[in-house]
């Protein structure tokens, strides 16, 4: 049974929906040392964003298989790390979009209408309204940067407040923006004639420190600037210079570089900041919500399955992805058989797709047959996560090449390495051999299986048969037939036994045989 740690305080609903099928630990509060002693034994770690999964933690996770990250940034895991150890890192892009999007929203009216300054004097015994004369959010320009699904969803609510917004997304096209009501603007524009600025971005080395005091000096000096995203996309110090000057006329900010915000932080004693601890997803639908959604990616990547919400594998939809499925397996299948066919190491692979799936993403089927070509060769795990790694550290080159059009099947892949070319595809959902070097056969890659090239010549198929009939090695399924070559057959048998080396050996030594491959698929 997998056993899974549980920190950081995770909504029983995702414990219990886990508990269902493994074994659950759950540490509500867990310190970085006690993490450390405790994560060799793990084959799943949730986290929120309280503990730090860094590079001496992966380290010593000898038997960790999955992070899951219930909320969506994954600042606090070493990404890297773990995709060099084949650990997949998930987490939960849609389950706190909502109350996201509204502390945004509260925090912009809290700013605009001075209501937390207001209450403490209320709850102080003071009464004094004209300190507290604040601003209407009608007709005013809201930039929002970065219109991912909670920057959209702010736009939505903002225009219906009657705002102007604007926004800066490199990502975002002309059409996007046109149907979210936004105009599009570069940044110099943007912080030069916004009243409410709202970041919406990732912290990446490009938009750390994006929004600092240059940026500052050139806004209006009404603006107010708010950030429900990811701490260090305003720089700190520089925010707390600009509100004491008077350079801005307030902010609100949720999220900070260090958490929790130090003691001594400048933004503390000034009065023209709305400060909360990373509230950003705490309403109780949003913790619930992230934590089934990282539950049932862990589950799935414990039953083999793929992860739509992984973020260290390419991002593909969960609808094509589940169309995608059934590919990814044939795929590590036929790298098995190409690398059981080949005689000299691999360092150059060719995989075809033609079809309907060559429209759909289908890099993650290449990365499927690296893993198939590796998994039969290395003791050290090998998944979807880490395969191109350890092919690109082996010098293993993959090349792609992908067609709309398919000959005889609705969709075909084919591989091909030092020489050899075998091609799958779908009976349903259920992944076939469809030919080996150029010879059609129809081959269950689920089994194990034997490719023999031989004469061809009377009494060739009896002899093979007799001579594994002796050892109890049962025949459930054979290919034959005229290879390019003149005066040779393939044949490829499926077996139901584990083929023993001495019988290999006598296979091997029959007169008309001039080779056997063995490929054992059952895992």
């Amino acid at each position: 049974m997998y056993h899974i740690l549980a920190a950081d305080g995770i909504a029983n609903e995702g414990i219990e929906l886990l508990r269902k099928t493994f074994d659950v630990e759950v540490r509500d509060k867990i310190s970085h040392e006690e993490l450390l002693e405790l994560i060799p034994k793990f084959d799943a770690l949730i986290v929120r964003s309280a503990s730090k999964v860094t590079a001496d933690v992966l380290e010593r996770a000898a038997n960790l298989k999955i992070i899951g990250r219930a909320g969506v940034g994954v600042d606090n895991i070493d990404v890297q790390a773990a995709t060099e150890r084949g650990i997949i890192v998930i987490n939960s892009p849609d389950g706190n979009t909502i109350a996201a999007t509204e502390h945004t929203f509260a925090m912009m009216l809290a700013v605009s209408r001075n209501i937390p300054q207001a209450n403490q004097i209320m709850h102080a015994g003071g009464w004094d309204r004209k300190k507290f004369i604040g601003v209407e959010l009608r007709n005013k320009t809201l930039a929002i940067i970065g219109l991912g699904k909670i920057g959209a969803g702010v736009a939505k609510r903002a225009q219906s407040f009657d705002m102007h917004v604007i926004a800066y997304d490199p990502f975002v096209g002309a059409e996007r923006a046109k149907n979210l009501g936004v105009r599009l603007v570069e940044l110099d524009e943007l912080f030069k004639t916004a009243d409410f600025i709202t970041v919406h971005m990732p912290l990446t080395n490009s938009t750390r420190d994006m929004i600092a005091l240059p940026q500052m000096k050139t806004m209006k000096p009404t603006v107010r600037l708010i950030n429900c995203a990811r701490g260090g996309i305003i720089n700190e110090r520089d925010l707390a210079t600009a509100l004491q000057d008077k350079l801005i006329t307030g902010a609100a900010i949720d999220v900070y570089e260090n958490e929790p915000l130090a003691e001594d932080s400048p933004l503390r004693t000034l009065p023209n900041i709305i400060l909360t601890p990373h509230l950003g997803a705490s309403t109780v639908e949003a913790q619930i919500g992230v934590s089934v959604d990282v539950a049932k990616g862990i589950i799935d990547a414990l039953n083999n399955k793929p992860v739509a919400t992984a973020v260290n594998l390419p991002h593909i939809p969960a609808h094509v992805l589940e169309q995608l499925a059934p590919y990814l397996d044939l795929g590590e299948r036929l790298g098995r058989t190409i690398t059981g066919m080949s005689r000299e190491p691999i360092s150059s692979v060719q995989v075809k797709v033609n079809g309907k799936i060559a429209d759909m993403n289908s890099s993650l089927i290449s990365t499927a047959v690296l893993k198939g070509m590796l998994s039969a060769a290395l003791d050290t795990g090998v998944n979807l996560v880490n395969a191109n790694i350890l092919a690109a550290e082996r010098g293993i080159h993959l090349s792609e090449i992908k067609s709309s059009v398919a000959r005889d099947f609705a969709n075909l892949v084919t591989v091909s390495a030092n020489g050899n070319i075998v091609t799958g595809t779908l009976f349903g959902n259920e992944g076939r051999i469809v030919e080996i070097n150029n010879f059609r056969v129809d081959v269950d890659p689920h089994a194990r299986i034997l490719i023999c090239p031989h004469i061809n010549r009377p009494g060739v198929i009896g002899l093979v048969g007799t001579l594994l009939a002796r050892h109890a090695v049962n025949i459930s399924g054979m290919n034959v037939g005229k290879t390019a070559i003149e005066g040779t057959s393939l044949m490829v048998l499926t077996i139901d036994n584990p083929l023993p080396p001495h019988v290999l050996a006598e296979m091997k030594a029959l007169e008309p045989i001039f080779d056997v491959t063995p490929i054992a698929y059952a895992d």
